[in-house]
């Protein structure tokens, strides 16, 4: 068992007006856009049911039930909802999503993705 504690090690400075042939560079901060956003769209369609689009929203979308109920509203009464924004990749993933599900259930629930205008 060590009773002493280990010292850092000494860091020696070059003497001045030494040059001994090493260059320092400059970090210069990178600014960084932030991502494109998407926003999630779904279609109204005559075929589809309510109860079935309240769910997906939900599932997908991580909505409560009087959310996902408002936005399947004006799914039915504008023709289209905004469901989400996501960056591009994810609003494609949840789009993808969306389509399989309703592909699976045999309904012809739409839904598309658009950037945002901002």
């Amino acid at each position: 068992m060590a009773t002493n504690t280990p010292k850092p090690p000494a860091i020696k400075p070059p003497p001045a007006g030494s040059d001994d042939g090493t260059v320092v560079l400059e970090r210069l901060a990178q600014k960084v856009q932030p991502p494109s956003m998407y926003q999630v769209i779904m279609l109204n369609d005559d075929y589809t049911p309510m109860e079935f689009v309240v769910v997906v929203i939900q599932e997908f979308f991580g909505k409560d039930l009087e959310a996902a109920t408002a936005i399947m509203l004006k799914i039915h009464l504008d023709g289209r909802g905004v469901c989400g924004v996501y960056p591009k990749d994810i609003a494609a993933t949840k789009v993808d999503q969306v389509l399989d599900a309703a592909h699976k259930a045999g309904h012809p629930l739409k839904c598309v993705s658009e950037p945002v205008d901002l």
